[in-house]
């Protein structure tokens, strides 16, 4: 049983969690359920980093004087294929943050890597596995994958937000009035949702390396190689033992 012990579900999915039979984000997903209940984010993505996009006051005028608020956008994600965006607002801004934070929980995505840039070929799924659209307000965002040492050519605040979902690599492109920082925020999220939405073969998948949600394969290649490494070692030691037994009979013959 998974749970935090101040926690009390209320929802079918909550408390399907609570009991034990669903153990990853994915399966939680798949079953259709809305997400409302952000402590269903933080048992099954315990590794979950956060980062505040932009911080906005906000002021209008009322009969009983001028009121103050903060407009907050913030990202979350696991660096492993799953992100999520939230903005919400509040009188102050540590409330609001955490506010915002546990909106963007409820917001959780998962999204699709690969290597789809036709100058790479590595195998792996560091960047995109093709180019995305997205688009909020006047801004639109297109990301292409980008081969391997680009790093992530775009905004700032893309930038996060790409980061976080668990993409090494990715060029990007703008229009409209991307330095606002909310509709781009939510452009680029919406980019990363295409690609979930899009439909590949299996022939499409393994050529681009698809790979959905969470993957052992790291940005730097290095899953294969210890593999290997730990295999050479014990085949050494095997072939010292068997010379060494060869040898004995050698000797055993010999007298």
């Amino acid at each position: 049983m998974r749970y935090k012990p101040d926690w009390q579900p209320k929802t079918r999915l909550g408390k399907m969690v609570f009991r034990g039979e669903i153990s990853s984000m994915r399966e939680a997903l798949d079953t259709g359920l809305p997400l409302k209940e952000p402590q269903i984010v933080d048992i099954l993505l315990p590794n979950l980093g956060d980062e505040v996009l932009d911080v906005n006051m906000v002021q209008r005028m009322t009969d009983s004087g001028r009121r103050v608020n903060f407009v907050i956008v913030a990202v979350v994600g696991n660096e492993d294929g799953y992100v999520g965006l939230g903005r919400t607002k509040g009188k102050e801004v540590g409330p609001a943050i955490r506010k915002t934070i546990d909106a963007a929980k409820l917001n959780v995505v998962e999204v699709k890597r690969g290597c789809g840039s036709w100058e790479c070929g590595c195998g792996r799924a560091h960047s995109l596995p093709f180019q995305v659209k997205g688009k909020s307000g006047s801004v639109q965002v297109v990301l292409k994958p980008a081969p391997r040492g680009i790093s992530l050519a775009v905004g700032g605040v893309a930038r996060s937000i790409l980061r976080l979902a668990g993409i090494k690599d990715a060029w990007g492109f703008t229009k409209g009035h991307s330095r606002t920082t909310v509709n781009y925020a939510f452009a680029a999220f919406d980019a990363l949702k295409q690609t979930g939405a899009m439909k590949m073969s299996e022939e499409q998948s393994k050529t681009l390396c698809i790979v959905s949600g969470p993957t052992e394969i790291r940005a730097e290649g290095d899953t294969s190689e210890p593999v290997e490494t730990e295999g050479k070692p014990k085949e050494e030691e095997k072939t010292s033992e068997a010379q060494g037994k060869e040898g004995e009979k050698a000797k055993e013959k010999s007298e």
